[in-house]
């Protein structure tokens, strides 16, 4: 990680599609350009759609990573 701001996990286990891309996208909005944000998702999908939400959006996806129960992303806000 680097020189933006890390905010803490954002735990969105549990919620299925479109839940955790919308979400993510609120969260986000609050935060300032080169900010990151480690999510967490048990959604199968979400495998595909937080990256496409990333390319979609401007955001650039550090790290993305499959857990025990789903993934784990770290995005830095574009």
């Amino acid at each position: 990680m680097t020189s933006g701001t890390l905010d803490s996990a954002y735990d969105l286990r549990g919620l299925k599609c479109p839940l955790p891309v919308l979400k993510t996208r609120r969260r986000l909005k609050s935060m300032r350009s080169g900010d990151e944000l480690i999510v967490e998702t048990s959604d199968p999908l979400a495998g595909i759609d937080i990256p496409h939400f990333c390319r979609e959006e401007g955001h650039e996806l550090l790290q993305s990573e499959k857990t025990s129960d789903g993934h784990r992303f770290c995005i830095r806000k574009g």
